[in-house]
Parts: C-alpha cells; structure tokens; sequence
C-alpha cells in the first residue's frame, strides 16, 4: 500500500504543478472537483479550459525551435545530440493529464443524463482529443506505455500493469482522434478559442505518419514494432490529410507576392482572419496582465541573434529557383558570401534567413535599419553572437511598435495548413501510390505561393547531396519540402525520429555555418574549406547520439521502483 500511495502523490504533485502552466487564453483553472460537478454542458466547459494549457500549446519560441537537431545551432551542445544524458533518477512519465482527462470520462454522463449531446458534445471531442494528445506525447517520448481509460484510485490494480504494446498505443490514439473529429464543431472560428474537427484531422495524420514511418524505418533495431505494419497507418494519415484539404476550410496564405507572402504569414500580428493558421495563442494584455502576468517578448528578442543560428546543413537545402538542387544547378552563386548564397534561390531561404538588405527595424518616426547593420557587427557581443551565422527571421516582425520587453502581444502560431499538404505527400510517397496528381494536390501548392516549379514524378534530377541516398528521389524531395516549408517551427527532430536518421544526419557531423571570412572579427573555429564550425573544439568527432539509446527517454528510476512490471528503454539499462 505504501507503494501505491507514493505512486498516487507522484500523479497529485505532477497535476498541482500542471495547475500553474500559463494557459492559452488565460482561461480559469479548475482542479479536478467533487464528483457533483458536473451537472450542466457549462461544467464540462469550465473543466476542459485546463487543457489549454502550454502542456498542449506551447509558447511559440523566440529564435526558433530546431536547435535539437540539425536546422539550428545555439551556445549550448544539445545533450541529445551529444549523448551525454544520464537515466532520470526521479519524476513521472505525465500520466497527470491523463488522469485528469480520465476523470472527465468516468463522470461527464452525469450530464449525458440531463442534456442532448448537441448541447455538451464539443467538450467531449475535447476530452478525445487531449486524451490523444496525451498519450502521443508519451509516445513519443518514452514509446510504448499503459493505455488507461479511467482514473486510478489508490487500491487500482492498473497501478502494476506492465506497458501495452506501442501499436496498440498508436492506434488507440487514432480511435480517439476519430471520436475528437466525430464530436467537435466543424466552424473554423477566429484559431485562438477551442479546437475544431479540422484540427483533429491535422493531429490525426500527424500522429499516424509518425507511427507509420517509425514502424517502417526503426524495423529490426531495438525500437522496432513487432508485427508491424505500416501501411495501414500511411492509409489513415493520407485519409485525414485529404479530408481536411479537401472538406477544411482552409487554404495557404497568399496575395500573390511570392517574394514576401512567406515571411509575412509569420510575422502576422492577428491571425483570427488567416486562411492557412488553424490554431493560434493570443497574448492580450488587457485580459491577462493584470491577473497573470506572461512573458512574451519574441520581437523585441529577435531584433538581435543573441547567440542563435541557422545551420549550413539547413541553408544548403534551399532549392535554386530553377527547382534544381545547388549540387547541379547552374544558377547557384556558390557560398563566398551570403549575398551570393541567396541570389537565385527558393524565395523561403532569404525569407527565412536574414538578407543584408532586408528590414532589421522600422523605427516609431518611420526611419528603417536593414539587417546588414548587424551582419557587419555578427560576432562581436552577445547581441551579435551567431555561432553559424546565418539569422532566423522567421515569426519576426520589424515594426518597432510591436516590440516589448516581457508583455509583447504577439502571438504565436501553434497548427498550420501548409503541414496537412505536407503530411499526405509523404504518407503517399511511403505507401508507395503517389501520383502527379498528389503532388498538384499539396507539394505544388507550396510551391507555387513562393513562385517556384513544379516538382515532377516523373523528371526528379539526381542530387548527388541527398541526404538518404539508399531512399527514392521522390521521398527524398518531399523530406526536402518539409525541412525547407517548416523549418524552425519545431517538427525536424520529431522527423529524424521517426525516420530512424540520426545516422545519416546527426551521429559523428557538426553544425557548420557559412563562410568565416565574411566575419570581421570570428571567434570561433573554421573547418578546412573556411566554414564556421562552431563546435569544432567541443565535438571534436563530431555529435555523439547513441543509435540504440537516444530516440526515447529514459524511465525515470523512480517509476521503475513503484511498478516493478515497468521495464527500462532500450541502451539506458545499468546506466547511471
């Protein structure tokens, strides 16, 4: 009994600490209450404001969200990458949101009992969706675990159970995704109050191409799945993908300005109008600063690189406009300076990328300094401190008068279109049955908002760069599209993941930046051809990442010892 009470305080502490997260929309929070609660469509609504929380949404980051990965390179070595993390000695595995969202299941008929469906059931396409919100994120980060549907009391046998099998995970959180899409509301809404069915589309083939490619490329390794069958996911987020392209009311942003439309979709100040933005977090001082102050700030800190970067291995990926890799295109200008670099390339890389010539400020009276003031300085402070050198802009807006330090309105975006056209190509192209027509469908969409070609099935020129070469040219240009299209927003380790990559892309390589000689005064290290090579001293063989250890967590010691049928992930067994 004594180990089921501390297992018990363990969820208790977890869910007190999840009471102070900074919600969304600042919506009241509410701990989990009497069984008497609920008893009106209103109670069922005031209890799933919790999960607007930043556990689900979190705070669109200020430099970028790739420096797990091989896209961005900060001051410090991300441990991952390194492998140098040690098995967590205590803590839980977040089965606090679970609980909560279990405790909504086993009481909201009380409410059933009283009120058509019509009047409560967005609620409980809510409760669906955070249940497989919540099991995905677990999934991801420790792979298989228990899946339970009601709340543990202190005497629950479930206390013990051993891990279900990940593919019983997976596909019980597609269930639960299709039960989200069945009861939450089809209106698109203004993106910064409750979720929609569309979104639970989006969630849906994203978690089903994640399980389906980690089934198919972890296969015969120790994060394989046994029988595993990949396909039948590949199906399924193709299916959700295309009946939120095709049914959704959404499209891409776009005025027709390929040289700009980019860069501002991220630079919005309101998205509540936005065609392509499904979800967004609003920061309104005039709701939430006097009750609970946030921190927000992304403009006011990306007027500088402070010690943030963008990788070569990244920049290198842009296409030339002519739609040809930089390998073989004959319009590539070569890397001597960043000017050349950008000169004829996808209109993403210098709308994402900092160019010399594009707008660092707009001052209040109007006056305007261009990003080549701080290039000219890059290196020399840590306002100026850019390990690659190469700048993130993207989510940042120049306008002077939308930067504040701490209590910045701008939002931040959380779920976009533009990844549903990108999920149903490469769920299509995985499953082997991608068309021309699935290309016109999603990839050529993106494409065409920036003014680039078309990308041909049937005429793929040969990079001899690619980064999986033993893979077909067209999945390889579709994971191309990916990295370029969502670049910085947070999904490429999710990627390197689930393709099972970190041999190709991370294990023994170090971030790499452009061309020292363009910096006037570099403190750092610089490979044989003359790149930056920030890491060069630190990571001498380059990054460390354990294959058979460091796709999953570690289980913390502590739950181990509470439930003996738990077992440890792969490679982190005696390690201390």
């Amino acid at each position: 009994m004594k180990r089921i009470n501390i297992y018990i305080s363990l969820l208790v502490a977890f869910l007190l600490l999840s009471c102070n997260e900074d919600f969304l929309n600042r919506y009241p929070q509410d701990a989990i209450s009497d069984v008497n609660f609920f008893q009106s469509p209103q109670d069922l609504k005031s209890y799933m404001n919790s999960f607007y929380s930043t556990a689900f949404f979190a705070k669109y980051p200020n430099h970028g969200g790739d420096f797990n990965s091989d896209n961005q390179v900060g001051g410090n070595i991300d441990t991952r990458m390194q492998g140098t993390r040690v098995v967590s000695t205590s803590g839980s595995i977040g089965f606090g949101w679970i609980r909560r969202v279990n405790y909504f299941f086993d009481h909201y008929k009380k409410v059933e009992e009283k009120y058509p469906l019509k009047d409560y059931q967005q609620y409980l396409g809510e409760a669906y969706f955070f249940r497989a919100m919540s099991y995905y994120n677990m999934l991801q980060t420790y792979g298989d675990m228990q899946w339970v549907t009601h709340e543990l009391k202190t005497d629950s046998p479930e206390l013990y159970n051993s891990r279900d099998s990940r593919d019983l995970v997976a596909t019980n959180i597609i269930l639960a995704l299709d039960s989200a899409v069945m009861y939450l509301t089809p209106e698109k809404t203004k993106g910064q109050g409750r979720i929609n069915k569309w979104i639970a589309l989006l969630i849906q083939s994203r978690v089903a191409l994640f399980e389906g490619t980690w089934q198919k490329y972890h296969a015969g390794t120790p994060f394989g799945v046994t029988g595993s069958n990949p396909n039948k996911y590949f199906q399924k987020a193709a299916e959700s993908a295309l009946n939120l392209i095709k049914d959704g009311p959404y499209n891409l942003y776009s005025t027709g300005n390929p040289l700009n439309d980019y860069r501002e979709l991220f630079a919005m100040q309101d998205w509540s109008n936005s065609p392509e933005v499904m979800f967004w977090r609003e920061y309104n001082n005039d709701l939430s600063r006097g009750e609970s102050a946030f921190t927000n700030d992304r403009n006011h800190r990306m007027e500088f690189p402070n010690n943030n970067s963008i990788t070569k291995q990244l920049a290198d990926s842009y296409l030339c406009n002519d739609g040809l890799p930089i390998s073989v295109s004959p319009l590539f200008e070569g890397h001597e300076t960043l000017i050349d670099e950008m000169k004829n390339r996808d209109p993403r890389f210098f709308q994402n990328i900092a160019p010399h010539d594009g707008i660092q400020k707009i001052n209040k009276d109007g006056t305007k300094v261009y990003w080549s003031a701080v290039y000219n300085k890059l290196n020399t402070d840590a306002y100026h401190n850019s390990p690659a050198g190469y700048i993130n802009i993207k989510g940042y807006n120049p306008d002077m008068n939308f930067h504040v330090q701490q209590y910045e309105e701008s939002p931040g975006l959380i779920y976009r279109y533009a990844e549903a056209l990108l999920n149903y190509a490469e769920a299509k192209a995985e499953s082997g049955s991608i068309t021309q027509a699935d290309l016109d469908l999603s990839i050529n969409k993106l494409r065409k908002r920036v003014g680039m070609p078309d990308l041909k099935l049937d005429n793929i020129v040969t990079d001899p760069n690619w980064d999986f070469p033993t893979l077909s040219p067209i999945i390889n240009e579709i994971r191309r599209e990916r990295r370029v299209e969502l670049a910085c927003e947070g999904y490429r380790w999710d990627d390197i993941a689930r393709w099972a990559a970190a041999d190709e892309l991370i294990v023994g390589k170090r971030p790499k930046g452009f061309k020292a000689s363009q910096v006037a005064k570099n403190p750092y290290p610089v490979d044989a051809e003359g790149f930056l090579d920030p890491f060069q001293k630190a990571l001498p063989s380059g990054y460390g990442f354990i294959l058979g250890r460091d796709y999953l967590n570690s289980i913390p010691i502590s739950e181990l010892v509470l439930n003996p049928n738990l077992i440890q992930n792969p490679g982190w067994e005696g390690i201390d």
